[in-house]
């Protein structure tokens, strides 16, 4: 009997971290947010979390990994039990603060009830690839503008906003947002080729934001990643080692030799 269970939201990522695993977890997707490929166990709400988390240990559980999208969800306060009732108040002013505050709040709520946070690369290293350039090549150009990249991105997320940018010749062309990285993926290829340089094609880069709990919320990077990057007319992508869940690897790397991009899964830089 597993001790494990996913605590599930949309995409891909559960999917693939349960083909990961020797042994299947229980998998307990939040209403709304199915994961892509992969039956739920069950199904939980926010309004009814006491007697959800309550299920989980009385199946056993005693440790939870958080895999997959998910959005702030609309609360229903005729759904709420007596128990889950007494945490709204927690829950709201963790919201006001923001994304990290919210899924720390969430995070203590659940060790409240002894259920250990593991992330997905405790339990799946592999998915979460070492320093190194994984495909393509790469130049001094493409290093500088990682660098500045890794450096947008951490003073943005210092301020919990997003964890990508794309920056071509030392230009900052896009941040990530609430919209998240497909919609500044989109943005990045409307804009005009006369406002772009032309010494080099640019990049894509992803990373945590600094003091984010690495254990839920790690950022991911799919095929349709690389395909919107491409389309995006830049060079490749970089992204921090050893932080950021790359799906599929294998295939990963085929597209992006295929469509003739980097992937590059760059080392921090010293602090």
């Amino acid at each position: 009997m597993t001790n494990l269970a996913i605590i599930a939201g949309a995409g891909a990522l559960p999917a693939t971290l349960v083909a990961q695993l020797a042994e299947k977890p229980l998998v307990a997707a939040l209403d709304g947010y199915a994961p892509t490929g992969l039956t739920p166990d069950l199904t939980f709400r926010v309004e009814r979390l006491v007697p959800f988390l309550n299920h989980l240990i009385d199946q056993g559980i005693t440790k939870v990994c958080f895999a997959g999208a998910v959005q702030r969800p609309a609360l229903d306060p005729s759904l709420f039990d007596p128990l889950t009732a007494q945490m709204v108040p927690r829950l709201i002013a963790a919201m006001q603060a923001g994304d990290d505050a919210t899924l720390r709040e969430v995070l203590t709520i659940f060790q409240e009830f002894d259920l250990e946070i593991q992330s997905a690369a405790d339990i799946a290293p592999d998915l979460t690839p070492a320093a190194g350039l994984l495909v393509g090549q790469t130049s001094a150009l493409d290093a500088a503008d990682a660098a500045r990249a890794a450096a947008i991105v951490s003073a943005l997320g210092a301020v919990d906003v997003g964890q990508g940018a794309v920056v071509q010749a030392g230009l900052c062309l896009a941040v990530e947002t609430i919209t998240g990285t497909d919609a500044m993926l989109v943005q990045t290829a409307l804009i005009p080729q006369n406002l772009r340089p032309k010494t080099t094609k640019g990049l894509f880069y992803k990373a945590p934001k600094p003091g984010q709990d690495l254990r839920i919320d790690l950022p991911t990077i799919g095929l349709q990643t690389l395909e919107m990057v491409h389309k995006a007319g830049l060079g490749g992508i970089a992204f921090q080692a050893g932080h950021v869940i790359l799906l599929d690897q294998a295939a990963m790397i085929n597209r992006a030799a295929a469509l003739d991009l980097f992937l590059w899964s760059r080392a921090s830089d010293p602090s």
